[in-house]
């Protein structure tokens, strides 16, 4: 007997594609009983919905998908890429204009490093810019204390392996020296956890400053600290192949103000 699988999209996926969370947080948020399909609590992710399923999320409706949309933010250095902090230290998504809708973050960029931070609404955007498989460059400036040879160099041009982490090789280029500091840039394809940083340290030197300044084609370039873009929806759609409705026309810049309230992040 031939069996026909279920119609419609696994839970899950349905509601990263709203922006609720990306496919892993939502299935948590089933597990803890936080969803309900057609008014009965749902715990396990393995169900299919169809637009004539009725999702509920923390009591609120889950309506239509919005339009994939994607925004550039400059992270400052002393927040934390995380919905909530264990420390109570200050997040990325607390910091957002009130404007922004619920997003989600593109990778990370630790505490202490600063720069270009990809923001999406749609979870299957975010996991497909997150894909090694893309193999997207991501460039950064890198402040490090002291100065270095080139051969030590070459070692992250080779590819390093850090306490049992192999990291791929690093474009890296020596810019100058400024004082007791030395600036150079680097750019991955991975980008492992602390990646350059714990490289950095394996070839003796310790990095006090960085700052990535794009990721794949979208470049950081004059956008201040604090301050969001929406990357134009055409453009989108041509760097990664994306269809749809468009979007409300983004504005060109907002300016990070404090919340007046908790942000609505993931």
């Amino acid at each position: 007997m031939t069996h026909t699988p279920p119609s419609g999209d696994r839970i899950a996926k349905v509601l990263s594609r709203a922006g609720i969370a990306s496919r892993r947080e939502a299935e948590r948020m089933i597990e803890a009983g936080r969803v309900s399909v057609n008014g009965k609590v749902i715990i396990s992710p393995a169900l299919n919905v169809t637009p004539a399923d009725k999702i509920v999320v923390d009591g609120k409706m889950v309506g239509e998908p919005d339009p994939a949309r994607l925004w550039l933010y400059h992270k400052p250095a002393g927040l934390v890429t995380t919905e909530r902090d264990e420390k109570d230290r200050p997040t990325v998504f607390a910091s957002l204009p009130e404007t922004m809708p619920r997003v989600m973050s593109v990778g990370r960029l630790d505490l202490n490093s600063e720069g270009l931070l990809l923001l999406t609404n749609d979870g299957e955007m975010k996991r497909k810019l997150e894909l090694p498989s893309t193999g997207w460059l991501r460039r950064y400036r890198v402040r490090i204390n002291g100065s270095v040879s080139e051969a030590r160099l070459d070692e992250l041009r080779a590819g390093i392996t850090v306490e049992g982490v192999t990291y791929q090789p690093m474009v890296v280029t020596f810019d100058r020296q400024q004082g007791a500091n030395a600036w150079l840039t680097v750019s991955i394809r991975e980008g492992k956890n602390r990646e350059i940083r714990r490289a950095m340290q394996a070839i003796g030197v310790t990095v006090n400053r960085l700052i990535r300044v794009s990721y794949g084609p979208f470049q950081l370039a004059n956008l201040k600290q604090g301050e969001v873009e929406e990357i134009k929806q055409r453009v989108v759609r041509d760097q990664l192949g994306l269809s749809g409705n468009p979007a409300p026309k983004p504005a060109r810049k907002t300016v990070n103000r404090p919340s007046r309230g908790k942000k609505r992040p993931l």
